[in-house]
């Protein structure tokens, strides 16, 4: 009786975890969107103007959205975290300011959405590169270039700004990972880098997953490189962000020596999605760049 009473409890656990799981992975899983989705949602979010395309990068063909095609404005370029897609921005791109003072363009980065899901890059450089080739694509002769990086995005945006200093004149750099070592990584990290167990994970959590084990060989690398940015730069970071923790903002700040100007703005009891914590202060920073190119 006492042996089936401790295989029932076993088993409940184990349905209290598949079941927390799935309730976790789920937004992750349902981000990743093929183009006949990514089309209908956009068009639920009255986003029909935008426009689903594919580039080829230097290495990778890369999925973007892109709305407005002025050439008096300039370009706005928003890179998503991990594990993500460009439909990540879907509610920045439905801002009514930011579009009417700026050409708008998401991009899938290389393992995510149409940019080759489920298979990692895990260099942040050849990244940055297949990146830029887009942007330097859509832009038109001469437009100002404001680029918005997010989480991970926010590292392979300070590499695009490192590596093509002529091509990024403003940046906003939110809850960034920038800092060697100064991050969270979750226990079942390591373990599901071995194929036997990332097999199971999501497409999305598998690229995700090999980014974070190469993540601090890569911001060690970028070390030196800080001083090639002379963007106008604003490092927004939640006080409270466990994730990506706060000394990331503060070493950002300190290695920005060629920054003509730099605003480091630390939001009190703010985590790592500022996206939805902080919308408004997000595009109060984005007008600012804006006005300021």
């Amino acid at each position: 009786m006492l042996l089936k009473m401790k295989r029932l409890y076993l088993l409940l656990a184990f349905l209290v975890f598949v079941t927390y799981a799935i309730y976790r992975l789920e937004p992750y899983v349902r981000i990743q969107m093929d183009d006949e989705t990514l089309s209908a949602t956009m068009l639920r979010a009255n986003l029909d103007v935008a426009e689903i395309g594919y580039m080829e990068g230097t290495t990778r063909r890369l999925r973007y959205l892109q709305i407005g095609q002025d050439s008096s404005k300039p370009l706005l370029v928003f890179i998503h975290g991990a594990p993500s897609s460009s439909a990540w921005w879907l509610s920045m791109m439905r801002d009514s300011s930011l579009r009417h003072d700026a050409n708008i363009l998401a991009i899938d980065r290389p393992g995510y959405g149409g940019s080759g899901l489920g298979k990692p890059m895990t260099s942040v450089q050849e990244q940055a590169a297949n990146v830029a080739s887009v942007i330097r694509t859509r832009r038109y002769p001469g437009q100002k270039v404001i680029l918005h990086g997010s989480s991970y995005g926010g590292t392979v945006s300070a590499r695009i700004a490192m590596d093509f200093p002529e091509l990024i004149d403003g940046l906003l750099l939110q809850s960034a990972s920038l800092a060697p070592s100064q991050e969270y990584t979750y226990w079942i990290t390591n373990p599901n880098s071995l194929w036997a167990l990332s097999w199971l994970l999501p497409s999305g959590l598998n690229s995700a997953n090999h980014e974070k084990l190469a993540h601090e060989a890569e911001l060690v690398d970028m070390a030196d490189e800080w001083y090639h940015i002379n963007a106008t730069t604003v490092i927004l970071h939640g006080t409270d962000d466990w994730l990506i923790y706060p000394r990331n903002a503060y070493y950002a700040c300190d290695k920005l020596v060629n920054a003509p100007i730099l605003i480091h703005h630390m939001v009190p009891d703010k985590q790592h999605d500022l996206l939805y914590t902080a919308p408004k202060l997000l595009k109060h920073y984005l007008h600012f760049l804006i006005d300021t190119v």
